[in-house]
């Protein structure tokens, strides 16, 4: 999976954000809050996101209606699949990666582990221990 570029990017975090659908108008409008771009810029944009499949659109009078296909966390999995793919020693990626990590994704990443494992008690450990 290939990185979103910067703009791309921008447009995907609003549209995650929101949590509907919105306008290229709309967009260009909150982007403009903080620099300037044109509305040509965010449009061709927009629709090089809809022909890549990372959003759908659907026309609404004149205007086009832009929403996510993915959520913003399939995407981070997908990047961080794409990293640790481009390892030759998987293991010794995910160690260093969790030694870099906070306490707290440590946590999560652990919950996660249970929640896919379908473990039922998801603060207990293998084995029923605590």
């Amino acid at each position: 999976m290939r990185r979103l570029g910067e703009l791309e990017a921008e447009i995907m975090d609003r549209l995650w954000a929101w949590q509907r659908p919105a306008t290229v108008r709309e967009v260009v409008d909150d982007i403009n809050r903080g620099r300037r771009v044109a509305y040509t810029t965010v449009m061709t944009v927009a629709d090089i996101l809809h022909r890549k499949g990372w959003l759908r659109r659907e026309k609404a009078g004149r205007a086009w209606l832009y929403e996510p296909v993915r959520s913003r966390e399939e995407y981070t999995a997908g990047l961080m699949r794409d990293a640790l793919g481009d390892s030759q020693d998987r293991p010794a990626a995910l160690l260093r990666f969790v030694e870099a990590i906070s306490d707290e994704d440590v946590e999560a990443l652990d919950a996660a582990l249970r929640t896919a494992r379908g473990e039922a008690d998801a603060g207990t450990a293998p084995g029923g221990r605590a």
